[in-house]
């Protein structure tokens, strides 16, 4: 049996987590540089505020009924996540974190047989440890158990936040219930091939003279969707994601940068974040792209996406190294006559550090590995970034409009909460 735990309206509820006062009442979480919507309460959805609509288009709203606003903490997003987690895994070790918000259980090595007190202890224990909602899914596939948690959230009057797929009617039952678009795996543009087809809901999916269609249109994910919807479990837990073979560190800017030394501090940032992420999974790269993109309104019909790759000579995951080279990369892309409003770096050619071979006549300074050690040890004890390069802005990593943003409460030893008696 496996179960699909989600957390409800994550970004808001873990808002909430520290201030009570929002409870029950209209908030929404703005995306990067206070853009978009990206999640609302149940409260905020009742007045009509539509996911992913600019926060701009909705002003008046919220103005109007006083809905509170937040920019996106991931900070302590990720940190509650971790948490939930931890929590699930005392359940069962067979977990996948399928997301921020989301995991994956299978119980089918525990001799839990009641999944429904199983799914309330899940909900309580969260609730009482860590303050968010979630609700619990169970089912004998992964789809299935996506389709089961979906209920639960829709009437959790009824089902108590835990709904269980344990019998062929329940599962028919469900099926016929799901929307085509609401079918793990299909999304909006697959779902008006489908319903074109005369499939409207999951259980139009699993009929037999639709799975010609599914597998030409699909091919074998459609097939492997079709036999978990049907009952036969074919996708298991999934460990955790083995060392990445490219990173990226990309971001929009708080606002439009036209001066050199500007854009190199933030490609200088980007470079340092990037070579933490390779340290972090044990890795060196070979070489780097930098991505720069001006204003396209202003730009007019001209191009705006500049772009350059670059081989190092030595594979290298120091931030010195890494950053140098992204700097003077920067300076042949930049055109004193434009303005930019994104940065980045692409990591790529990656190798295990352990497989790094040296070079007999360019070799990396060798006090490099050291010092980056103690960066990587002072962050881990601090949550920060002390220490930075000269180059860098010495008082924010990240550039961006965050005018509603919380404390960190969590990561931050100045942010923890303070209560007054």
């Amino acid at each position: 049996m496996f179960a699909l735990v989600d957390c409800n309206n994550f970004y808001v509820s873990c808002e909430r987590v520290f201030q009570p006062q929002f409870l029950n009442k209209p908030v929404v979480v703005l995306s990067n540089n206070d853009g978009c919507i990206i999640s609302r309460s149940d409260e905020a959805k009742a007045l009509g505020i539509g996911m992913g609509v600019p926060e701009f288009k909705v002003r008046n709203l919220i103005a109007e009924h006083q809905i509170a606003v937040f920019s996106s903490n991931y900070a302590l997003y990720g940190d509650l996540s971790n948490r939930v987690m931890d929590v699930l895994s005392g359940f069962t070790p067979d977990i996948e974190n399928y997301s921020i918000d989301e995991a994956f259980l299978n119980f089918k090595n525990t001799n839990i047989t009641h999944f429904e007190s199983c799914g309330l202890q899940m909900k309580q224990r969260i609730q009482k440890w860590i303050g968010l909602p979630v609700c619990v899914g169970f089912a004998e596939t992964k789809a299935l158990s996506k389709i089961a948690n979906r209920i639960a959230k829709k009437f959790q009057e009824r089902t108590g936040g835990v709904y269980v797929i344990d019998s062929e009617e329940k599962r028919i039952k469900a099926l016929k219930w799901t929307k085509i678009e609401d079918v793990w795996g299909i999304g909006y543009q697959l779902s008006k091939k489908m319903k074109a087809f005369g499939m409207t809901t999951a259980y139009d999916f699993t009929l037999p003279h639709n799975e010609n269609y599914i597998v030409r249109t699909m091919g074998v994910v459609g097939k492997r969707l079709r036999a978990e919807l049907l009952g036969q479990s074919v996708l298991d837990i999934e460990k955790a994601a083995e060392a990445k073979k490219n990173i990226a560190v990309t971001r929009t800017f708080e606002k439009p940068i036209s001066s050199l030394n500007d854009l190199k501090e933030r490609v200088s940032t980007f470079a340092t974040i990037a070579a933490e992420k390779l340290r972090q999974q044990k890795s060196c790269c070979n070489g780097i792209v930098i991505y720069l993109r001006k204003d396209k309104y202003k730009a007019g019909n001209e191009r705006y996406n500049f772009s350059v790759y670059e081989a190092l000579p030595f594979a290298t995951q120091s931030s010195i190294t890494l950053s140098t080279t992204a700097v003077k990369m920067v300076e042949k892309l930049f055109q004193a006559d434009g303005t930019y409003t994104k940065a980045g770096i692409f990591i790529t050619e990656i190798i295990p550090q352990q497989q790094k071979q040296f070079n007999l006549f360019v070799e990396e300074n060798p006090k490099h590995e050291k010092l980056m050690k103690v960066m990587d040890d002072i962050r881990r004890k601090t949550g920060e970034r002390k220490i930075r390069l000269g180059n860098q802005d010495l008082q924010r990593t990240w550039k961006m409009k965050q005018n509603f943003l919380s404390k960190k409460y969590t990561t931050d030893l100045t942010e923890l909460l303070v209560i007054k008696c």
